[in-house]
């Protein structure tokens, strides 16, 4: 091991890479008490901020040989990773506060290997440790969607399936890179089939379209806590590798802006909370990818802003509907209603929450799409900048539906209060965060990856937003009395794959069973032919040749000529085939016949 450490200013030795705080914290917490198990995790979670936060810019520490010419870095630090790895810890604290009721042993192990994973992945600096936490993640995740229940087991297998999918190409990806490059940093992707495997592998885990499918099959299914920490992690690590390997991909920049209305359309006409919430990471993260696929300073640090923006309000809606299915056990807006008044903070979060996402001016969401919806202007790309703006616009509507739904619009029978006081605590002190960042964002800008100089809060920009949303709220109030409950959800992607891997499974047990008995059937029929016809084959061809006539020319023969032919045909089938004859000759017609199908096979062979 060399240069494990790096001493700063100030003489203070800050070296030490965040992951091991969690993976061993998570060692260790079986051997505690049940009672001290949180405490313990909070304690970690608070560590582990505090350690990113003493990180040094631009160290490289932990390094270990690997093969000739090349090393594992567990300890890269820049502004890049430093930004991520501040949220990915602080959330944490967050969502461990609110995950105080979850006492399941495995449960919390897995959770603190998710946080461990996650940092992992931001502070890699070579391809081969960032690959070993990126499957770490994918088993962390997998425990805390089967923890969610019986009902979790198909959408976790396929959720594997998936993930083990894009670790190949991810894997692929890394080979190629090495071969192209010589080298296992972390870096830009080299050009050609290498790029391709990249967004295809990193794909994978960003909810890219059409790979996308495991993310709101899975996500619904896990537990009231697992759904917080699964939409922070997964998804938001791919768009650090992005930024780290993929800037400025033109096919990435419309792939994420597909996403995003992809993404809200789907979202609108779910009924399940989780699931609507689910589909919005697939909108939200489309920002990301498109601000990545731009690729220019404003929008690099655009799309790390809203990937920093995004875990605060979308851990605090999972929080939100968390609290909402702990509380009443119902996950589904139609069975809701009239929570408004019942759970207060709860419904003053949800709001917080919804306009962020949305994108309101004065939350921390405006900040983050201003910036990518600038970018893609000044760059000209006016069809990506007007599919961002719908973006928004189809957000505010979807949240329109999930606070009419849960907290406005009055239901009989749901009687119930705001969730325990920890929950509360996280939802107030994630909500707070939306509001800090929203009105002083140059906290966050002063950590992003390069220096910002866009001014966000432009007095054309905030106008802009407020024009729209409010015609928005106009339109609605106009048509209210026409809008009906969606019926009709058309079939996502994960019901095409899950059509067709019923079709494989057919076709593997019974069509291809099926015709392998036929072909056994026929060689059985063939065999047992051939050696009938090989016994005699002068009765035999008698025989054949009697039967061909009776069946093809028994039409033109006479009565009594075809009785006749009949009768010697029923005698030699009888007789046959006649040992005394038999023989002499079989053997001997046998071998002919052998040898004229061998001289046929080599002429062939050596002729054509």
């Amino acid at each position: 091991m060399a240069n494990t450490s790096h001493q700063d200013e100030t003489g203070f030795m800050i070296a030490f890479p965040p992951f091991l705080i969690y993976i061993i914290g998570a060692l260790i917490l079986p051997l505690l008490p049940a009672r001290v198990r949180h405490e313990w995790m909070l304690f970690l979670s608070i560590i582990g901020l505090a350690g990113i936060s003493l990180l040094d810019q631009e160290v490289n520490g932990w390094i270990l040989p690997f093969i000739p010419g090349t090393e594992l870095i567990l300890l890269s630090v820049d502004h890049l990773s430093q930004v991520v790895g501040y949220i990915f810890a602080g959330i944490s604290v967050l969502a461990i506060i609110y995950a105080s009721y979850e006492e399941r042993i495995g449960h919390q192990v897995a959770i603190l290997f998710q946080i461990g994973a996650g940092i992992g992945i931001v502070f890699a600096g070579d391809f081969i440790t960032l690959f070993i936490f990126w499957e770490l993640l994918a088993l962390s995740s997998l425990a805390l969607i089967w923890y969610g229940g019986s009902d979790a087991r198909g959408p976790g297998y396929r959720y594997a399936l998936m993930h083990i999918l894009g670790g190949v190409f991810l894997l692929a990806a890394i080979s190629m890179q090495y071969a192209e490059t010589g080298s296992l940093l972390v870096g830009l992707a080299a050009p050609g089939l290498t790029t391709i495997l990249f967004i295809i592998g990193v794909g994978f885990n960003a909810g890219m379209i059409p790979i996308h499918a495991w993310l709101p099959d899975s996500y619904p299914k896990a537990t009231i806590t697992g759904s917080v920490f699964l939409c922070v992690f997964t998804t938001k690590g791919a768009i650090y590798l992005m930024a780290r390997t993929l800037p400025g991909s033109e096919v990435m920049m419309y792939l994420g802006g597909i996403m995003v209305v992809f993404g809200l359309v789907l979202a609108i006409l779910q009924d399940d909370m989780r699931k609507l919430l689910s589909y919005h990471i697939i909108s939200q993260v489309g920002y990301m990818v498109a601000a990545m696929g731009i690729g220019t300073t404003l929008a690099v640090n655009g799309g790390i802003a809203h990937l920093f923006n995004h875990i605060l309000y979308k851990a605090l809606l999972f929080m939100v509907v968390g609290a909402i299915i702990y509380q009443t056990g119902k996950h589904r807006l139609s069975d809701l209603g009239g929570l408004g008044r019942q759970m207060p903070i709860t419904f003053a979060a949800c709001l917080i929450a919804s306009a962020a996402i949305s994108g309101v001016p004065g939350l921390n969401g405006y900040i983050s799409k201003e910036m990518i919806v600038a970018a893609a202007a000044e760059s000209g790309l006016f069809t990506l900048e007007i599919l961002l703006l719908i973006g928004s616009v189809g957000t505010f509507l979807s949240f329109i539906k999930l606070n009419y739904y849960a907290f406005i619009k009055e239901k009989p029978g749901v009687v119930t209060t705001d969730p325990p006081t920890p929950m509360l605590i996280a939802m107030v002190m994630t909500g707070a965060a939306c509001l800090i960042y929203g009105v002083y964002p140059w906290i966050l800008f002063s950590i992003l990856p390069y220096p910002v100089t866009h001014d966000v809060f432009a007095r054309v920009h905030i106008i802009e937003m407020f024009i729209i949303f409010t015609a928005v709220l106009l339109n609605l109030w106009v048509v209210r009395s026409m809008i009906k409950k969606p019926t009709y959800i058309p079939p996502d992607m994960m019901d095409l794959y899950r059509a067709g891997g019923q079709r494989i499974i057919r076709f593997s047990s019974v069509t291809l069973p099926a015709v392998s008995q036929g072909i056994g059937n026929v060689i059985e029929q063939l065999g047992s032919g051939i050696s009938w016809y090989l016994k005699n084959p002068v009765m035999a061809g008698e025989i054949l040749a009697r039967t061909v006539i009776i069946h093809t020319a028994g039409g033109i023969m006479g009565a009594s000529t075809q009785e006749s032919q009949k009768r010697v045909l029923t005698e030699l089938t009888i007789s046959y085939p006649d040992s005394e004859n038999a023989g002499n000759h079989a053997s001997g017609y046998g071998i002919f016949i052998i040898g004229i199908v061998l001289f046929a096979y080599f002429l062939m062979v050596f002729i054509i």
